[in-house]
């Protein structure tokens, strides 16, 4: 992770929030909730497995744009 400086304070915070949130749906553990019956569940498996990967989309692009606002570091492809 990248330390902030600047303009990124904003996309910093972003990241921390992003990834506290993908760490609280990891601790959920979606595929032992499927096991029990739908009556018990507390929210449904798959809205939980679709939200971590929509949360890992939007790590990506922060992380995208951080490096976008680096110039005096090279980007991946770039050499």
């Amino acid at each position: 992770m990248s330390t902030p400086t600047g303009d990124n304070d904003s996309l910093y915070e972003l990241q921390i929030e992003v990834e506290a949130e993908i760490t609280l749906a990891e601790s959920s553990h979606p595929e032992e909730a499927a096991d029990l019956p739908i009556t018990d569940w507390l929210f449904d498996p798959t809205d939980v497995e679709r939200e971590e990967i929509g949360l890992r989309g939007l790590l990506d692009a922060v992380e995208v744009l951080e490096g976008d606002s680096r110039p005096d570091e090279p980007r991946a492809g770039n050499a």
